[in-house]
């Protein structure tokens, strides 16, 4: 009888075991959500601001929970910091064929998250040169 009681017991321990680990491996998983908005904290604390081409500063990016919206702010600089000198048709479609092209973007762009890109002057920080917003159906 023993020996069957230590078997036993040893196979209730290891289905205890296993249990408290698929449960806490299940516990510690963070949704898209909570992904987005520590990713884009992350990356603003991490990265911001920088330096992007001559003329363009990206100062922040920002996940908007209620929209399901990545956000990314722009400054524009120097001789770029005019009104006129950025064509929006250009910078969107600019913008959509590299967020097209970006695969880490992947989980958010199959959950149908929206990326908006605002660009502010340097000069008059209140002034939005070019702001646009892609959906699912852009970049599908």
């Amino acid at each position: 009888m023993r020996g069957y009681r230590g078997t036993r017991s040893e196979s209730m321990k290891k289905i205890f075991v296993f249990l408290f680990v698929a449960m806490t491996t299940f516990a510690c998983q963070e949704s898209l959500e909570q992904k987005a908005a520590r990713e884009a904290e992350l990356y603003t604390r991490k990265n911001c601001p920088a330096q992007m081409t001559d003329n363009i500063i990206i100062d922040s990016m920002t996940f908007e929970a209620s929209t399901h919206t990545l956000h990314y702010y722009y400054t524009l600089t120097g001789v770029a910091d005019s009104a006129g000198v950025l064509n929006p048709n250009d910078a969107r479609q600019a913008l959509l064929a590299g967020l097209k092209n970006t695969t880490s973007m992947g989980a958010y762009k199959e959950a149908g998250y929206q990326f908006v890109y605002t660009y502010r002057s340097q000069k008059n920080p209140e002034t939005v040169y070019f702001e646009t917003v892609f959906s699912k159906k852009d970049y599908e």
